[in-house]
């Protein structure tokens, strides 16, 4: 499950109380691995219970789209079909969502069974336009 691909050496070696933005990956599978419609399909039942899992956590989806080609930079390993921007308030609160028994239950296995390959990149802010709180 997601616990097991979290990387929770290099999370907790972040400053728990400070904010993030996870950039989320994302390529999904032409099918459903539990054949109920196309990857994108169970992506869309993924996001239903994680948003709200998100924002009782403090956090909010910042920005969604669907990644259109690489700009610059290497093509190999880099075909995209979706990319997420995620504001938590702290690491902590992060890593609860992601390792509780609700996440893990409900919502992972939309995740797995939409994803062929999904990359989150905890970064920290240097500089936004984007206004978090």
């Amino acid at each position: 499950m997601a616990v097991n691909m979290l990387n929770i050496e290099g999370l907790e070696r972040l400053d728990p109380n400070a904010p993030v933005v996870m950039l989320n990956l994302m390529r999904f599978h032409a099918r459903s691995r539990d054949g109920d419609g196309s990857g994108w399909e169970a992506y869309l039942r993924y996001s239903a219970i994680t948003v709200p899992m998100i924002k009782a956590r403090g956090g909010t989806l910042l920005w969604t789209g669907e990644a259109k080609t690489v700009a610059l930079g290497p093509h190999a390993g880099n075909d995209w079909d979706f990319v997420a921007l995620v504001h938590y308030p702290s690491v902590s609160a992060f890593l609860d969502m992601m390792t509780s028994q609700a996440y893990e239950r409900e919502a992972d296995p939309h995740r797995v069974n939409g994803c062929a390959e999904h990359v989150i990149i905890a970064t920290s802010e240097a500089y936004s336009k984007f206004k978090t709180k």
